[in-house]
């Protein structure tokens, strides 16, 4: 894993924002930090660190797949970083149209309740 973390820290503060990775990164201690280390180089320095796939689309894909997970506080975090990624309000919506589909309606009314907050938070509603 030669270099995934520095690559996946740069990843992550560009997605997420350097104030909250250097908040978190902060947080952690000796408990906590291995996990916050490997997480920032497999999660993204393996997963986000190449060009195969762009990071708005990446970022979409995430939103899809932790919106079926119902994980909702990553799936908030997650938001803004799509959002500073380039997806759209439009594609928000569109993506937990999907999530309402295939992981059924209370879901969807959950990733829609989330979005509300962030969309209202960046001044996009």
């Amino acid at each position: 894993m030669d270099g995934k973390f520095e690559i996946g820290l740069e990843q992550r503060k560009a997605t997420l924002g350097a104030e909250y990775v250097e908040k978190n990164l902060a947080a952690a201690d000796d408990f906590t930090r291995p996990f916050q280390e490997a997480m920032t180089a497999w999660c993204w320095g393996f997963g986000w660190g190449d060009e195969a796939i762009d990071a708005k689309t990446r970022s979409m894909m995430n939103l899809a797949m932790i919106g079926a997970l119902g994980k909702m506080h990553e799936w908030e975090i997650h938001c803004r970083g799509a959002i500073n990624n380039g997806v759209s309000k439009e594609e928000i919506r569109a993506i937990i149209h999907v999530v309402g589909i295939y992981c059924g309606v209370p879901q969807s009314l959950e990733c829609f309740r989330v979005a509300r907050k962030v969309l209202e938070e960046k001044g996009l509603l």
